[in-house]
């Protein structure tokens, strides 16, 4: 089978980007651009984003997680530590965060090092979360094999029934990562594909603002 996509166009004329107007901190820039987001109707999830770690086989692997806080200290989301992505980050914490908004004809790209939240955090996180989803965290074994939907399922069932009135305990393998940015990539795009792009770098614990040609 093949399908031809070279006839696929789009032209990006929405937005520009220039260094002579944006913040000199880019996390005003990211929460700037992240709330218009959040405010696009044709944006579902604005705080889906794609993180890509280098697995234990040597191959990179990228997935789309959910962004659940970010602040001048990092980018936090919620995991299994034992999951395919946990064991990457415990080999290799450098990872590489993504959003893309294609409505805004947005992406930012953010390369950090990723560490572990507090027990005390993760756990805050965890029952804050709803009772199924705190459910599925401890019935799933994330990334192993299982031998069909089914065996899942009845995990499922035997603990609903088993803490039927009580707290779920949080598994002690489920918490989350905090990635301390080492730096962002703010892509704008444009017409003719001469696309905006501001990369912010640490240079002296202060950010060093440079264009690159698209």
């Amino acid at each position: 089978m093949e399908k031809n996509l070279q006839d696929y166009r789009k032209s990006y004329e929405k937005y520009t980007l220039s260094e002579t107007v944006i913040p000199v901190s880019p996390i005003m820039l990211f929460e700037e651009w992240f709330l218009e987001a959040e405010k696009d109707d044709k944006i579902d999830e604005a705080n889906a984003m794609n993180i890509s770690t280098i697995g234990l086989d040597g191959f990179p692997k990228n997935r789309v997680v959910l962004l659940k806080k970010y602040t001048e200290k990092g980018f936090t989301f919620y995991t299994n530590y034992e999951s395919e992505k946990g064991l990457a980050i415990s080999k290799n914490p450098q990872v590489c965060l993504s959003f893309f908004w294609p409505n805004m004809e947005r992406q930012v790209i953010i390369k950090g090092v990723a560490t572990k939240t507090s027990e005390e955090e993760s756990s805050a996180y965890f029952y804050s979360r709803p009772r199924g989803s705190q459910l599925g965290a401890l019935a799933s074994n994330q990334s192993k094999r299982i031998s069909s939907r089914q065996e899942l399922e009845e995990e499922l069932e035997d603990l609903t029934k088993k803490y039927e009135g009580e707290t779920i305990p949080k598994p002690n393998e489920w918490g989350g990562y905090n990635v301390v940015p080492v730096n962002y990539e703010f892509w704008q795009g444009r017409k003719n594909r001469l696309h905006d792009r501001i990369l912010f770098s640490k240079v002296d614990q202060k950010w060093k603002i440079e264009r690159l040609a698209p």
